[in-house]
Protein backbone atom coordinates (compact mmCIF):
# COMPACT_ATOMS: atom_id res chain seq x y z
CA UNK A 1 0.00 0.00 0.00
CA UNK A 2 1.21 3.53 -0.70
CA UNK A 3 1.92 5.87 2.16
CA UNK A 4 0.12 9.00 0.94
CA UNK A 5 -3.21 8.13 2.62
CA UNK A 6 -1.45 7.45 5.91
CA UNK A 7 0.43 10.76 5.71
CA UNK A 8 -2.71 12.72 4.80
CA UNK A 9 -4.78 11.10 7.56
CA UNK A 10 -2.06 11.66 10.16
CA UNK A 11 -1.58 15.28 9.10
CA UNK A 12 -5.33 15.86 9.40
CA UNK A 13 -5.54 14.33 12.87
CA UNK A 14 -2.56 16.34 14.08
CA UNK A 15 -4.08 19.55 12.67
CA UNK A 16 -7.31 18.82 14.54
CA UNK A 17 -5.36 18.16 17.76
CA UNK A 18 -3.68 21.57 17.51
CA UNK A 19 -7.01 23.23 16.72
CA UNK A 20 -8.70 21.65 19.73
CA UNK A 21 -5.84 22.72 22.01
CA UNK A 22 -6.08 26.36 20.94
CA UNK A 23 -9.88 26.33 21.25
CA UNK A 24 -9.49 25.27 24.89
CA UNK A 25 -7.82 28.61 25.63
CA UNK A 26 -10.44 31.13 26.68
CA UNK A 27 -9.89 34.86 26.43
CA UNK A 28 -9.87 36.60 29.81
CA UNK A 29 -12.36 39.26 30.85
CA UNK A 30 -10.87 42.70 30.98
CA UNK A 31 -8.90 44.89 28.64
CA UNK A 32 -5.65 45.40 30.52
CA UNK A 33 -2.52 43.31 30.16
CA UNK A 34 -2.99 42.34 33.80
CA UNK A 35 -6.12 40.43 32.76
CA UNK A 36 -3.82 37.99 30.95
CA UNK A 37 -2.03 36.93 34.15
CA UNK A 38 -4.61 34.29 35.18
CA UNK A 39 -4.48 32.63 31.74
CA UNK A 40 -0.66 32.53 31.60
CA UNK A 41 -0.47 28.93 32.90
CA UNK A 42 -3.00 27.83 30.28
CA UNK A 43 -0.99 29.59 27.58
CA UNK A 44 2.32 28.09 28.75
CA UNK A 45 0.88 24.56 28.82
CA UNK A 46 -0.48 25.17 25.30
CA UNK A 47 2.93 26.34 24.05
CA UNK A 48 4.63 23.25 25.49
CA UNK A 49 2.03 20.91 23.99
CA UNK A 50 2.13 22.74 20.65
CA UNK A 51 5.91 22.23 20.56
CA UNK A 52 5.49 18.54 21.38
CA UNK A 53 2.84 18.02 18.69
CA UNK A 54 5.05 19.90 16.23
CA UNK A 55 8.00 17.67 17.11
CA UNK A 56 5.89 14.55 16.55
CA UNK A 57 4.55 15.89 13.26
CA UNK A 58 8.04 16.78 12.02
CA UNK A 59 9.61 13.45 13.03
CA UNK A 60 6.61 11.51 11.71
CA UNK A 61 7.03 13.28 8.37
CA UNK A 62 10.73 12.40 8.21
CA UNK A 63 10.08 8.81 9.23
CA UNK A 64 7.44 8.31 6.55
CA UNK A 65 9.63 10.03 3.98
CA UNK A 66 12.07 7.11 4.13
CA UNK A 67 9.32 4.48 4.29
CA UNK A 68 8.69 2.78 0.97
CA UNK A 69 5.37 1.05 1.72
CA UNK A 70 2.74 0.73 4.41
CA UNK A 71 1.54 -2.55 5.91
CA UNK A 72 -1.39 -3.38 8.17
CA UNK A 73 0.80 -3.42 11.31
CA UNK A 74 2.17 0.02 10.36
CA UNK A 75 -1.38 1.36 10.03
CA UNK A 76 -2.28 0.07 13.50
CA UNK A 77 0.96 1.34 15.04
CA UNK A 78 0.25 4.74 13.51
CA UNK A 79 -3.28 4.76 14.93
CA UNK A 80 -1.81 3.85 18.31
CA UNK A 81 0.43 6.93 18.13
CA UNK A 82 -2.44 9.16 17.03
CA UNK A 83 -4.55 7.90 19.96
CA UNK A 84 -2.01 9.12 22.51
CA UNK A 85 -1.48 12.39 20.65
CA UNK A 86 -5.25 12.92 20.64
CA UNK A 87 -5.14 13.05 24.45
CA UNK A 88 -2.84 16.10 24.38
CA UNK A 89 -5.74 18.62 24.34
CA UNK A 90 -7.24 17.05 27.48
CA UNK A 91 -4.03 16.84 29.51
CA UNK A 92 -2.94 20.28 28.27
CA UNK A 93 -6.19 21.86 29.45
CA UNK A 94 -6.07 20.08 32.82
CA UNK A 95 -2.43 21.04 33.37
CA UNK A 96 -3.07 24.66 32.37
CA UNK A 97 -6.06 25.01 34.69
CA UNK A 98 -4.19 23.41 37.61
CA UNK A 99 -0.62 24.54 37.09
CA UNK A 100 1.93 22.88 39.37
CA UNK A 101 -0.68 20.44 40.70
CA UNK A 102 0.43 16.85 41.29
CA UNK A 103 -2.11 14.74 39.40
CA UNK A 104 -2.33 16.88 36.22
CA UNK A 105 1.46 17.06 36.01
CA UNK A 106 1.82 13.30 36.48
CA UNK A 107 -0.90 12.54 33.92
CA UNK A 108 0.68 14.95 31.44
CA UNK A 109 3.96 13.06 31.85
CA UNK A 110 2.20 9.72 31.46
CA UNK A 111 0.66 10.81 28.15
CA UNK A 112 4.06 12.08 26.99
CA UNK A 113 5.59 8.72 27.94
CA UNK A 114 2.88 6.71 26.19
CA UNK A 115 3.04 8.88 23.04
CA UNK A 116 6.81 8.39 22.98
CA UNK A 117 6.35 4.65 23.43
CA UNK A 118 3.81 4.58 20.59
CA UNK A 119 6.21 6.49 18.34
CA UNK A 120 8.96 3.97 19.13
CA UNK A 121 6.58 1.09 18.33
CA UNK A 122 5.69 2.71 14.98
CA UNK A 123 9.37 3.25 14.21
CA UNK A 124 10.23 -0.37 15.03
CA UNK A 125 7.24 -1.65 13.03
CA UNK A 126 8.44 0.29 9.98
CA UNK A 127 11.99 -0.99 10.45
CA UNK A 128 10.70 -4.57 10.71
CA UNK A 129 8.73 -4.08 7.49
CA UNK A 130 11.54 -2.33 5.59
CA UNK A 131 14.33 -4.59 6.79
CA UNK A 132 17.43 -4.12 8.90
CA UNK A 133 19.25 -2.35 6.03
CA UNK A 134 16.52 0.26 5.67
CA UNK A 135 17.26 3.97 5.58
CA UNK A 136 15.22 4.42 8.75
CA UNK A 137 17.26 1.83 10.65
CA UNK A 138 20.48 3.52 9.58
CA UNK A 139 19.12 6.98 10.42
CA UNK A 140 17.91 5.97 13.87
CA UNK A 141 21.28 4.54 14.79
CA UNK A 142 21.84 4.57 18.54
CA UNK A 143 18.95 7.03 19.04
CA UNK A 144 20.20 8.52 22.30
CA UNK A 145 17.29 10.99 22.44
CA UNK A 146 14.83 8.14 22.08
CA UNK A 147 16.45 6.36 25.03
CA UNK A 148 16.85 9.39 27.30
CA UNK A 149 13.35 10.82 26.76
CA UNK A 150 11.36 7.99 28.42
CA UNK A 151 13.71 8.07 31.40
CA UNK A 152 13.11 11.81 31.82
CA UNK A 153 9.34 11.31 31.47
CA UNK A 154 9.37 8.62 34.16
CA UNK A 155 11.52 10.84 36.37
CA UNK A 156 9.02 13.66 35.81
CA UNK A 157 6.08 11.46 36.76
CA UNK A 158 7.86 10.24 39.90
CA UNK A 159 8.96 13.70 41.07
CA UNK A 160 5.49 15.12 40.41
CA UNK A 161 4.03 12.44 42.67
CA UNK A 162 6.68 13.34 45.27
CA UNK A 163 5.19 16.84 45.46
CA UNK A 164 7.67 18.41 43.03
CA UNK A 165 5.48 19.18 40.00
CA UNK A 166 7.53 22.27 39.04
CA UNK A 167 10.63 20.06 38.67
CA UNK A 168 8.58 17.53 36.67
CA UNK A 169 7.41 20.24 34.29
CA UNK A 170 11.00 21.43 33.92
CA UNK A 171 11.96 17.87 32.89
CA UNK A 172 9.16 17.84 30.30
CA UNK A 173 10.45 21.14 28.92
CA UNK A 174 13.98 19.70 28.82
CA UNK A 175 12.83 16.77 26.68
CA UNK A 176 11.03 19.17 24.33
CA UNK A 177 14.22 21.23 24.02
CA UNK A 178 16.23 18.08 23.23
CA UNK A 179 13.86 17.20 20.39
CA UNK A 180 13.36 20.79 19.25
CA UNK A 181 17.00 20.93 18.25
CA UNK A 182 16.87 19.64 14.65
CA UNK A 183 17.99 16.08 14.06
CA UNK A 184 19.43 15.84 10.57
CA UNK A 185 20.07 12.07 10.46
CA UNK A 186 17.27 11.22 8.04
CA UNK A 187 17.84 14.29 5.85
CA UNK A 188 21.56 13.48 5.74
CA UNK A 189 20.95 9.88 4.62
CA UNK A 190 18.36 10.89 2.04
CA UNK A 191 20.82 13.43 0.66
CA UNK A 192 23.54 10.77 0.45
CA UNK A 193 21.18 8.41 -1.34
CA UNK A 194 20.19 11.11 -3.85
CA UNK A 195 23.86 11.72 -4.69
Amino acid sequence: MGKSRLEAFSDGVIAIIITIMVLEMKAPRGESLGALRPVLPVFLSYVLSFVYVGIYWNNHHHMLHVTSHVTGPILWANLHLLFWLSLFPFVTAWLGQNYFALAPTALYGAVLLLAGTAYYILQQTIIASEGRDSLLKRAVGRDWKGKVSPLLYVAGIVVSLLSLPALAQALYVLVAVLWFIPDRRIEHLVGQKAR
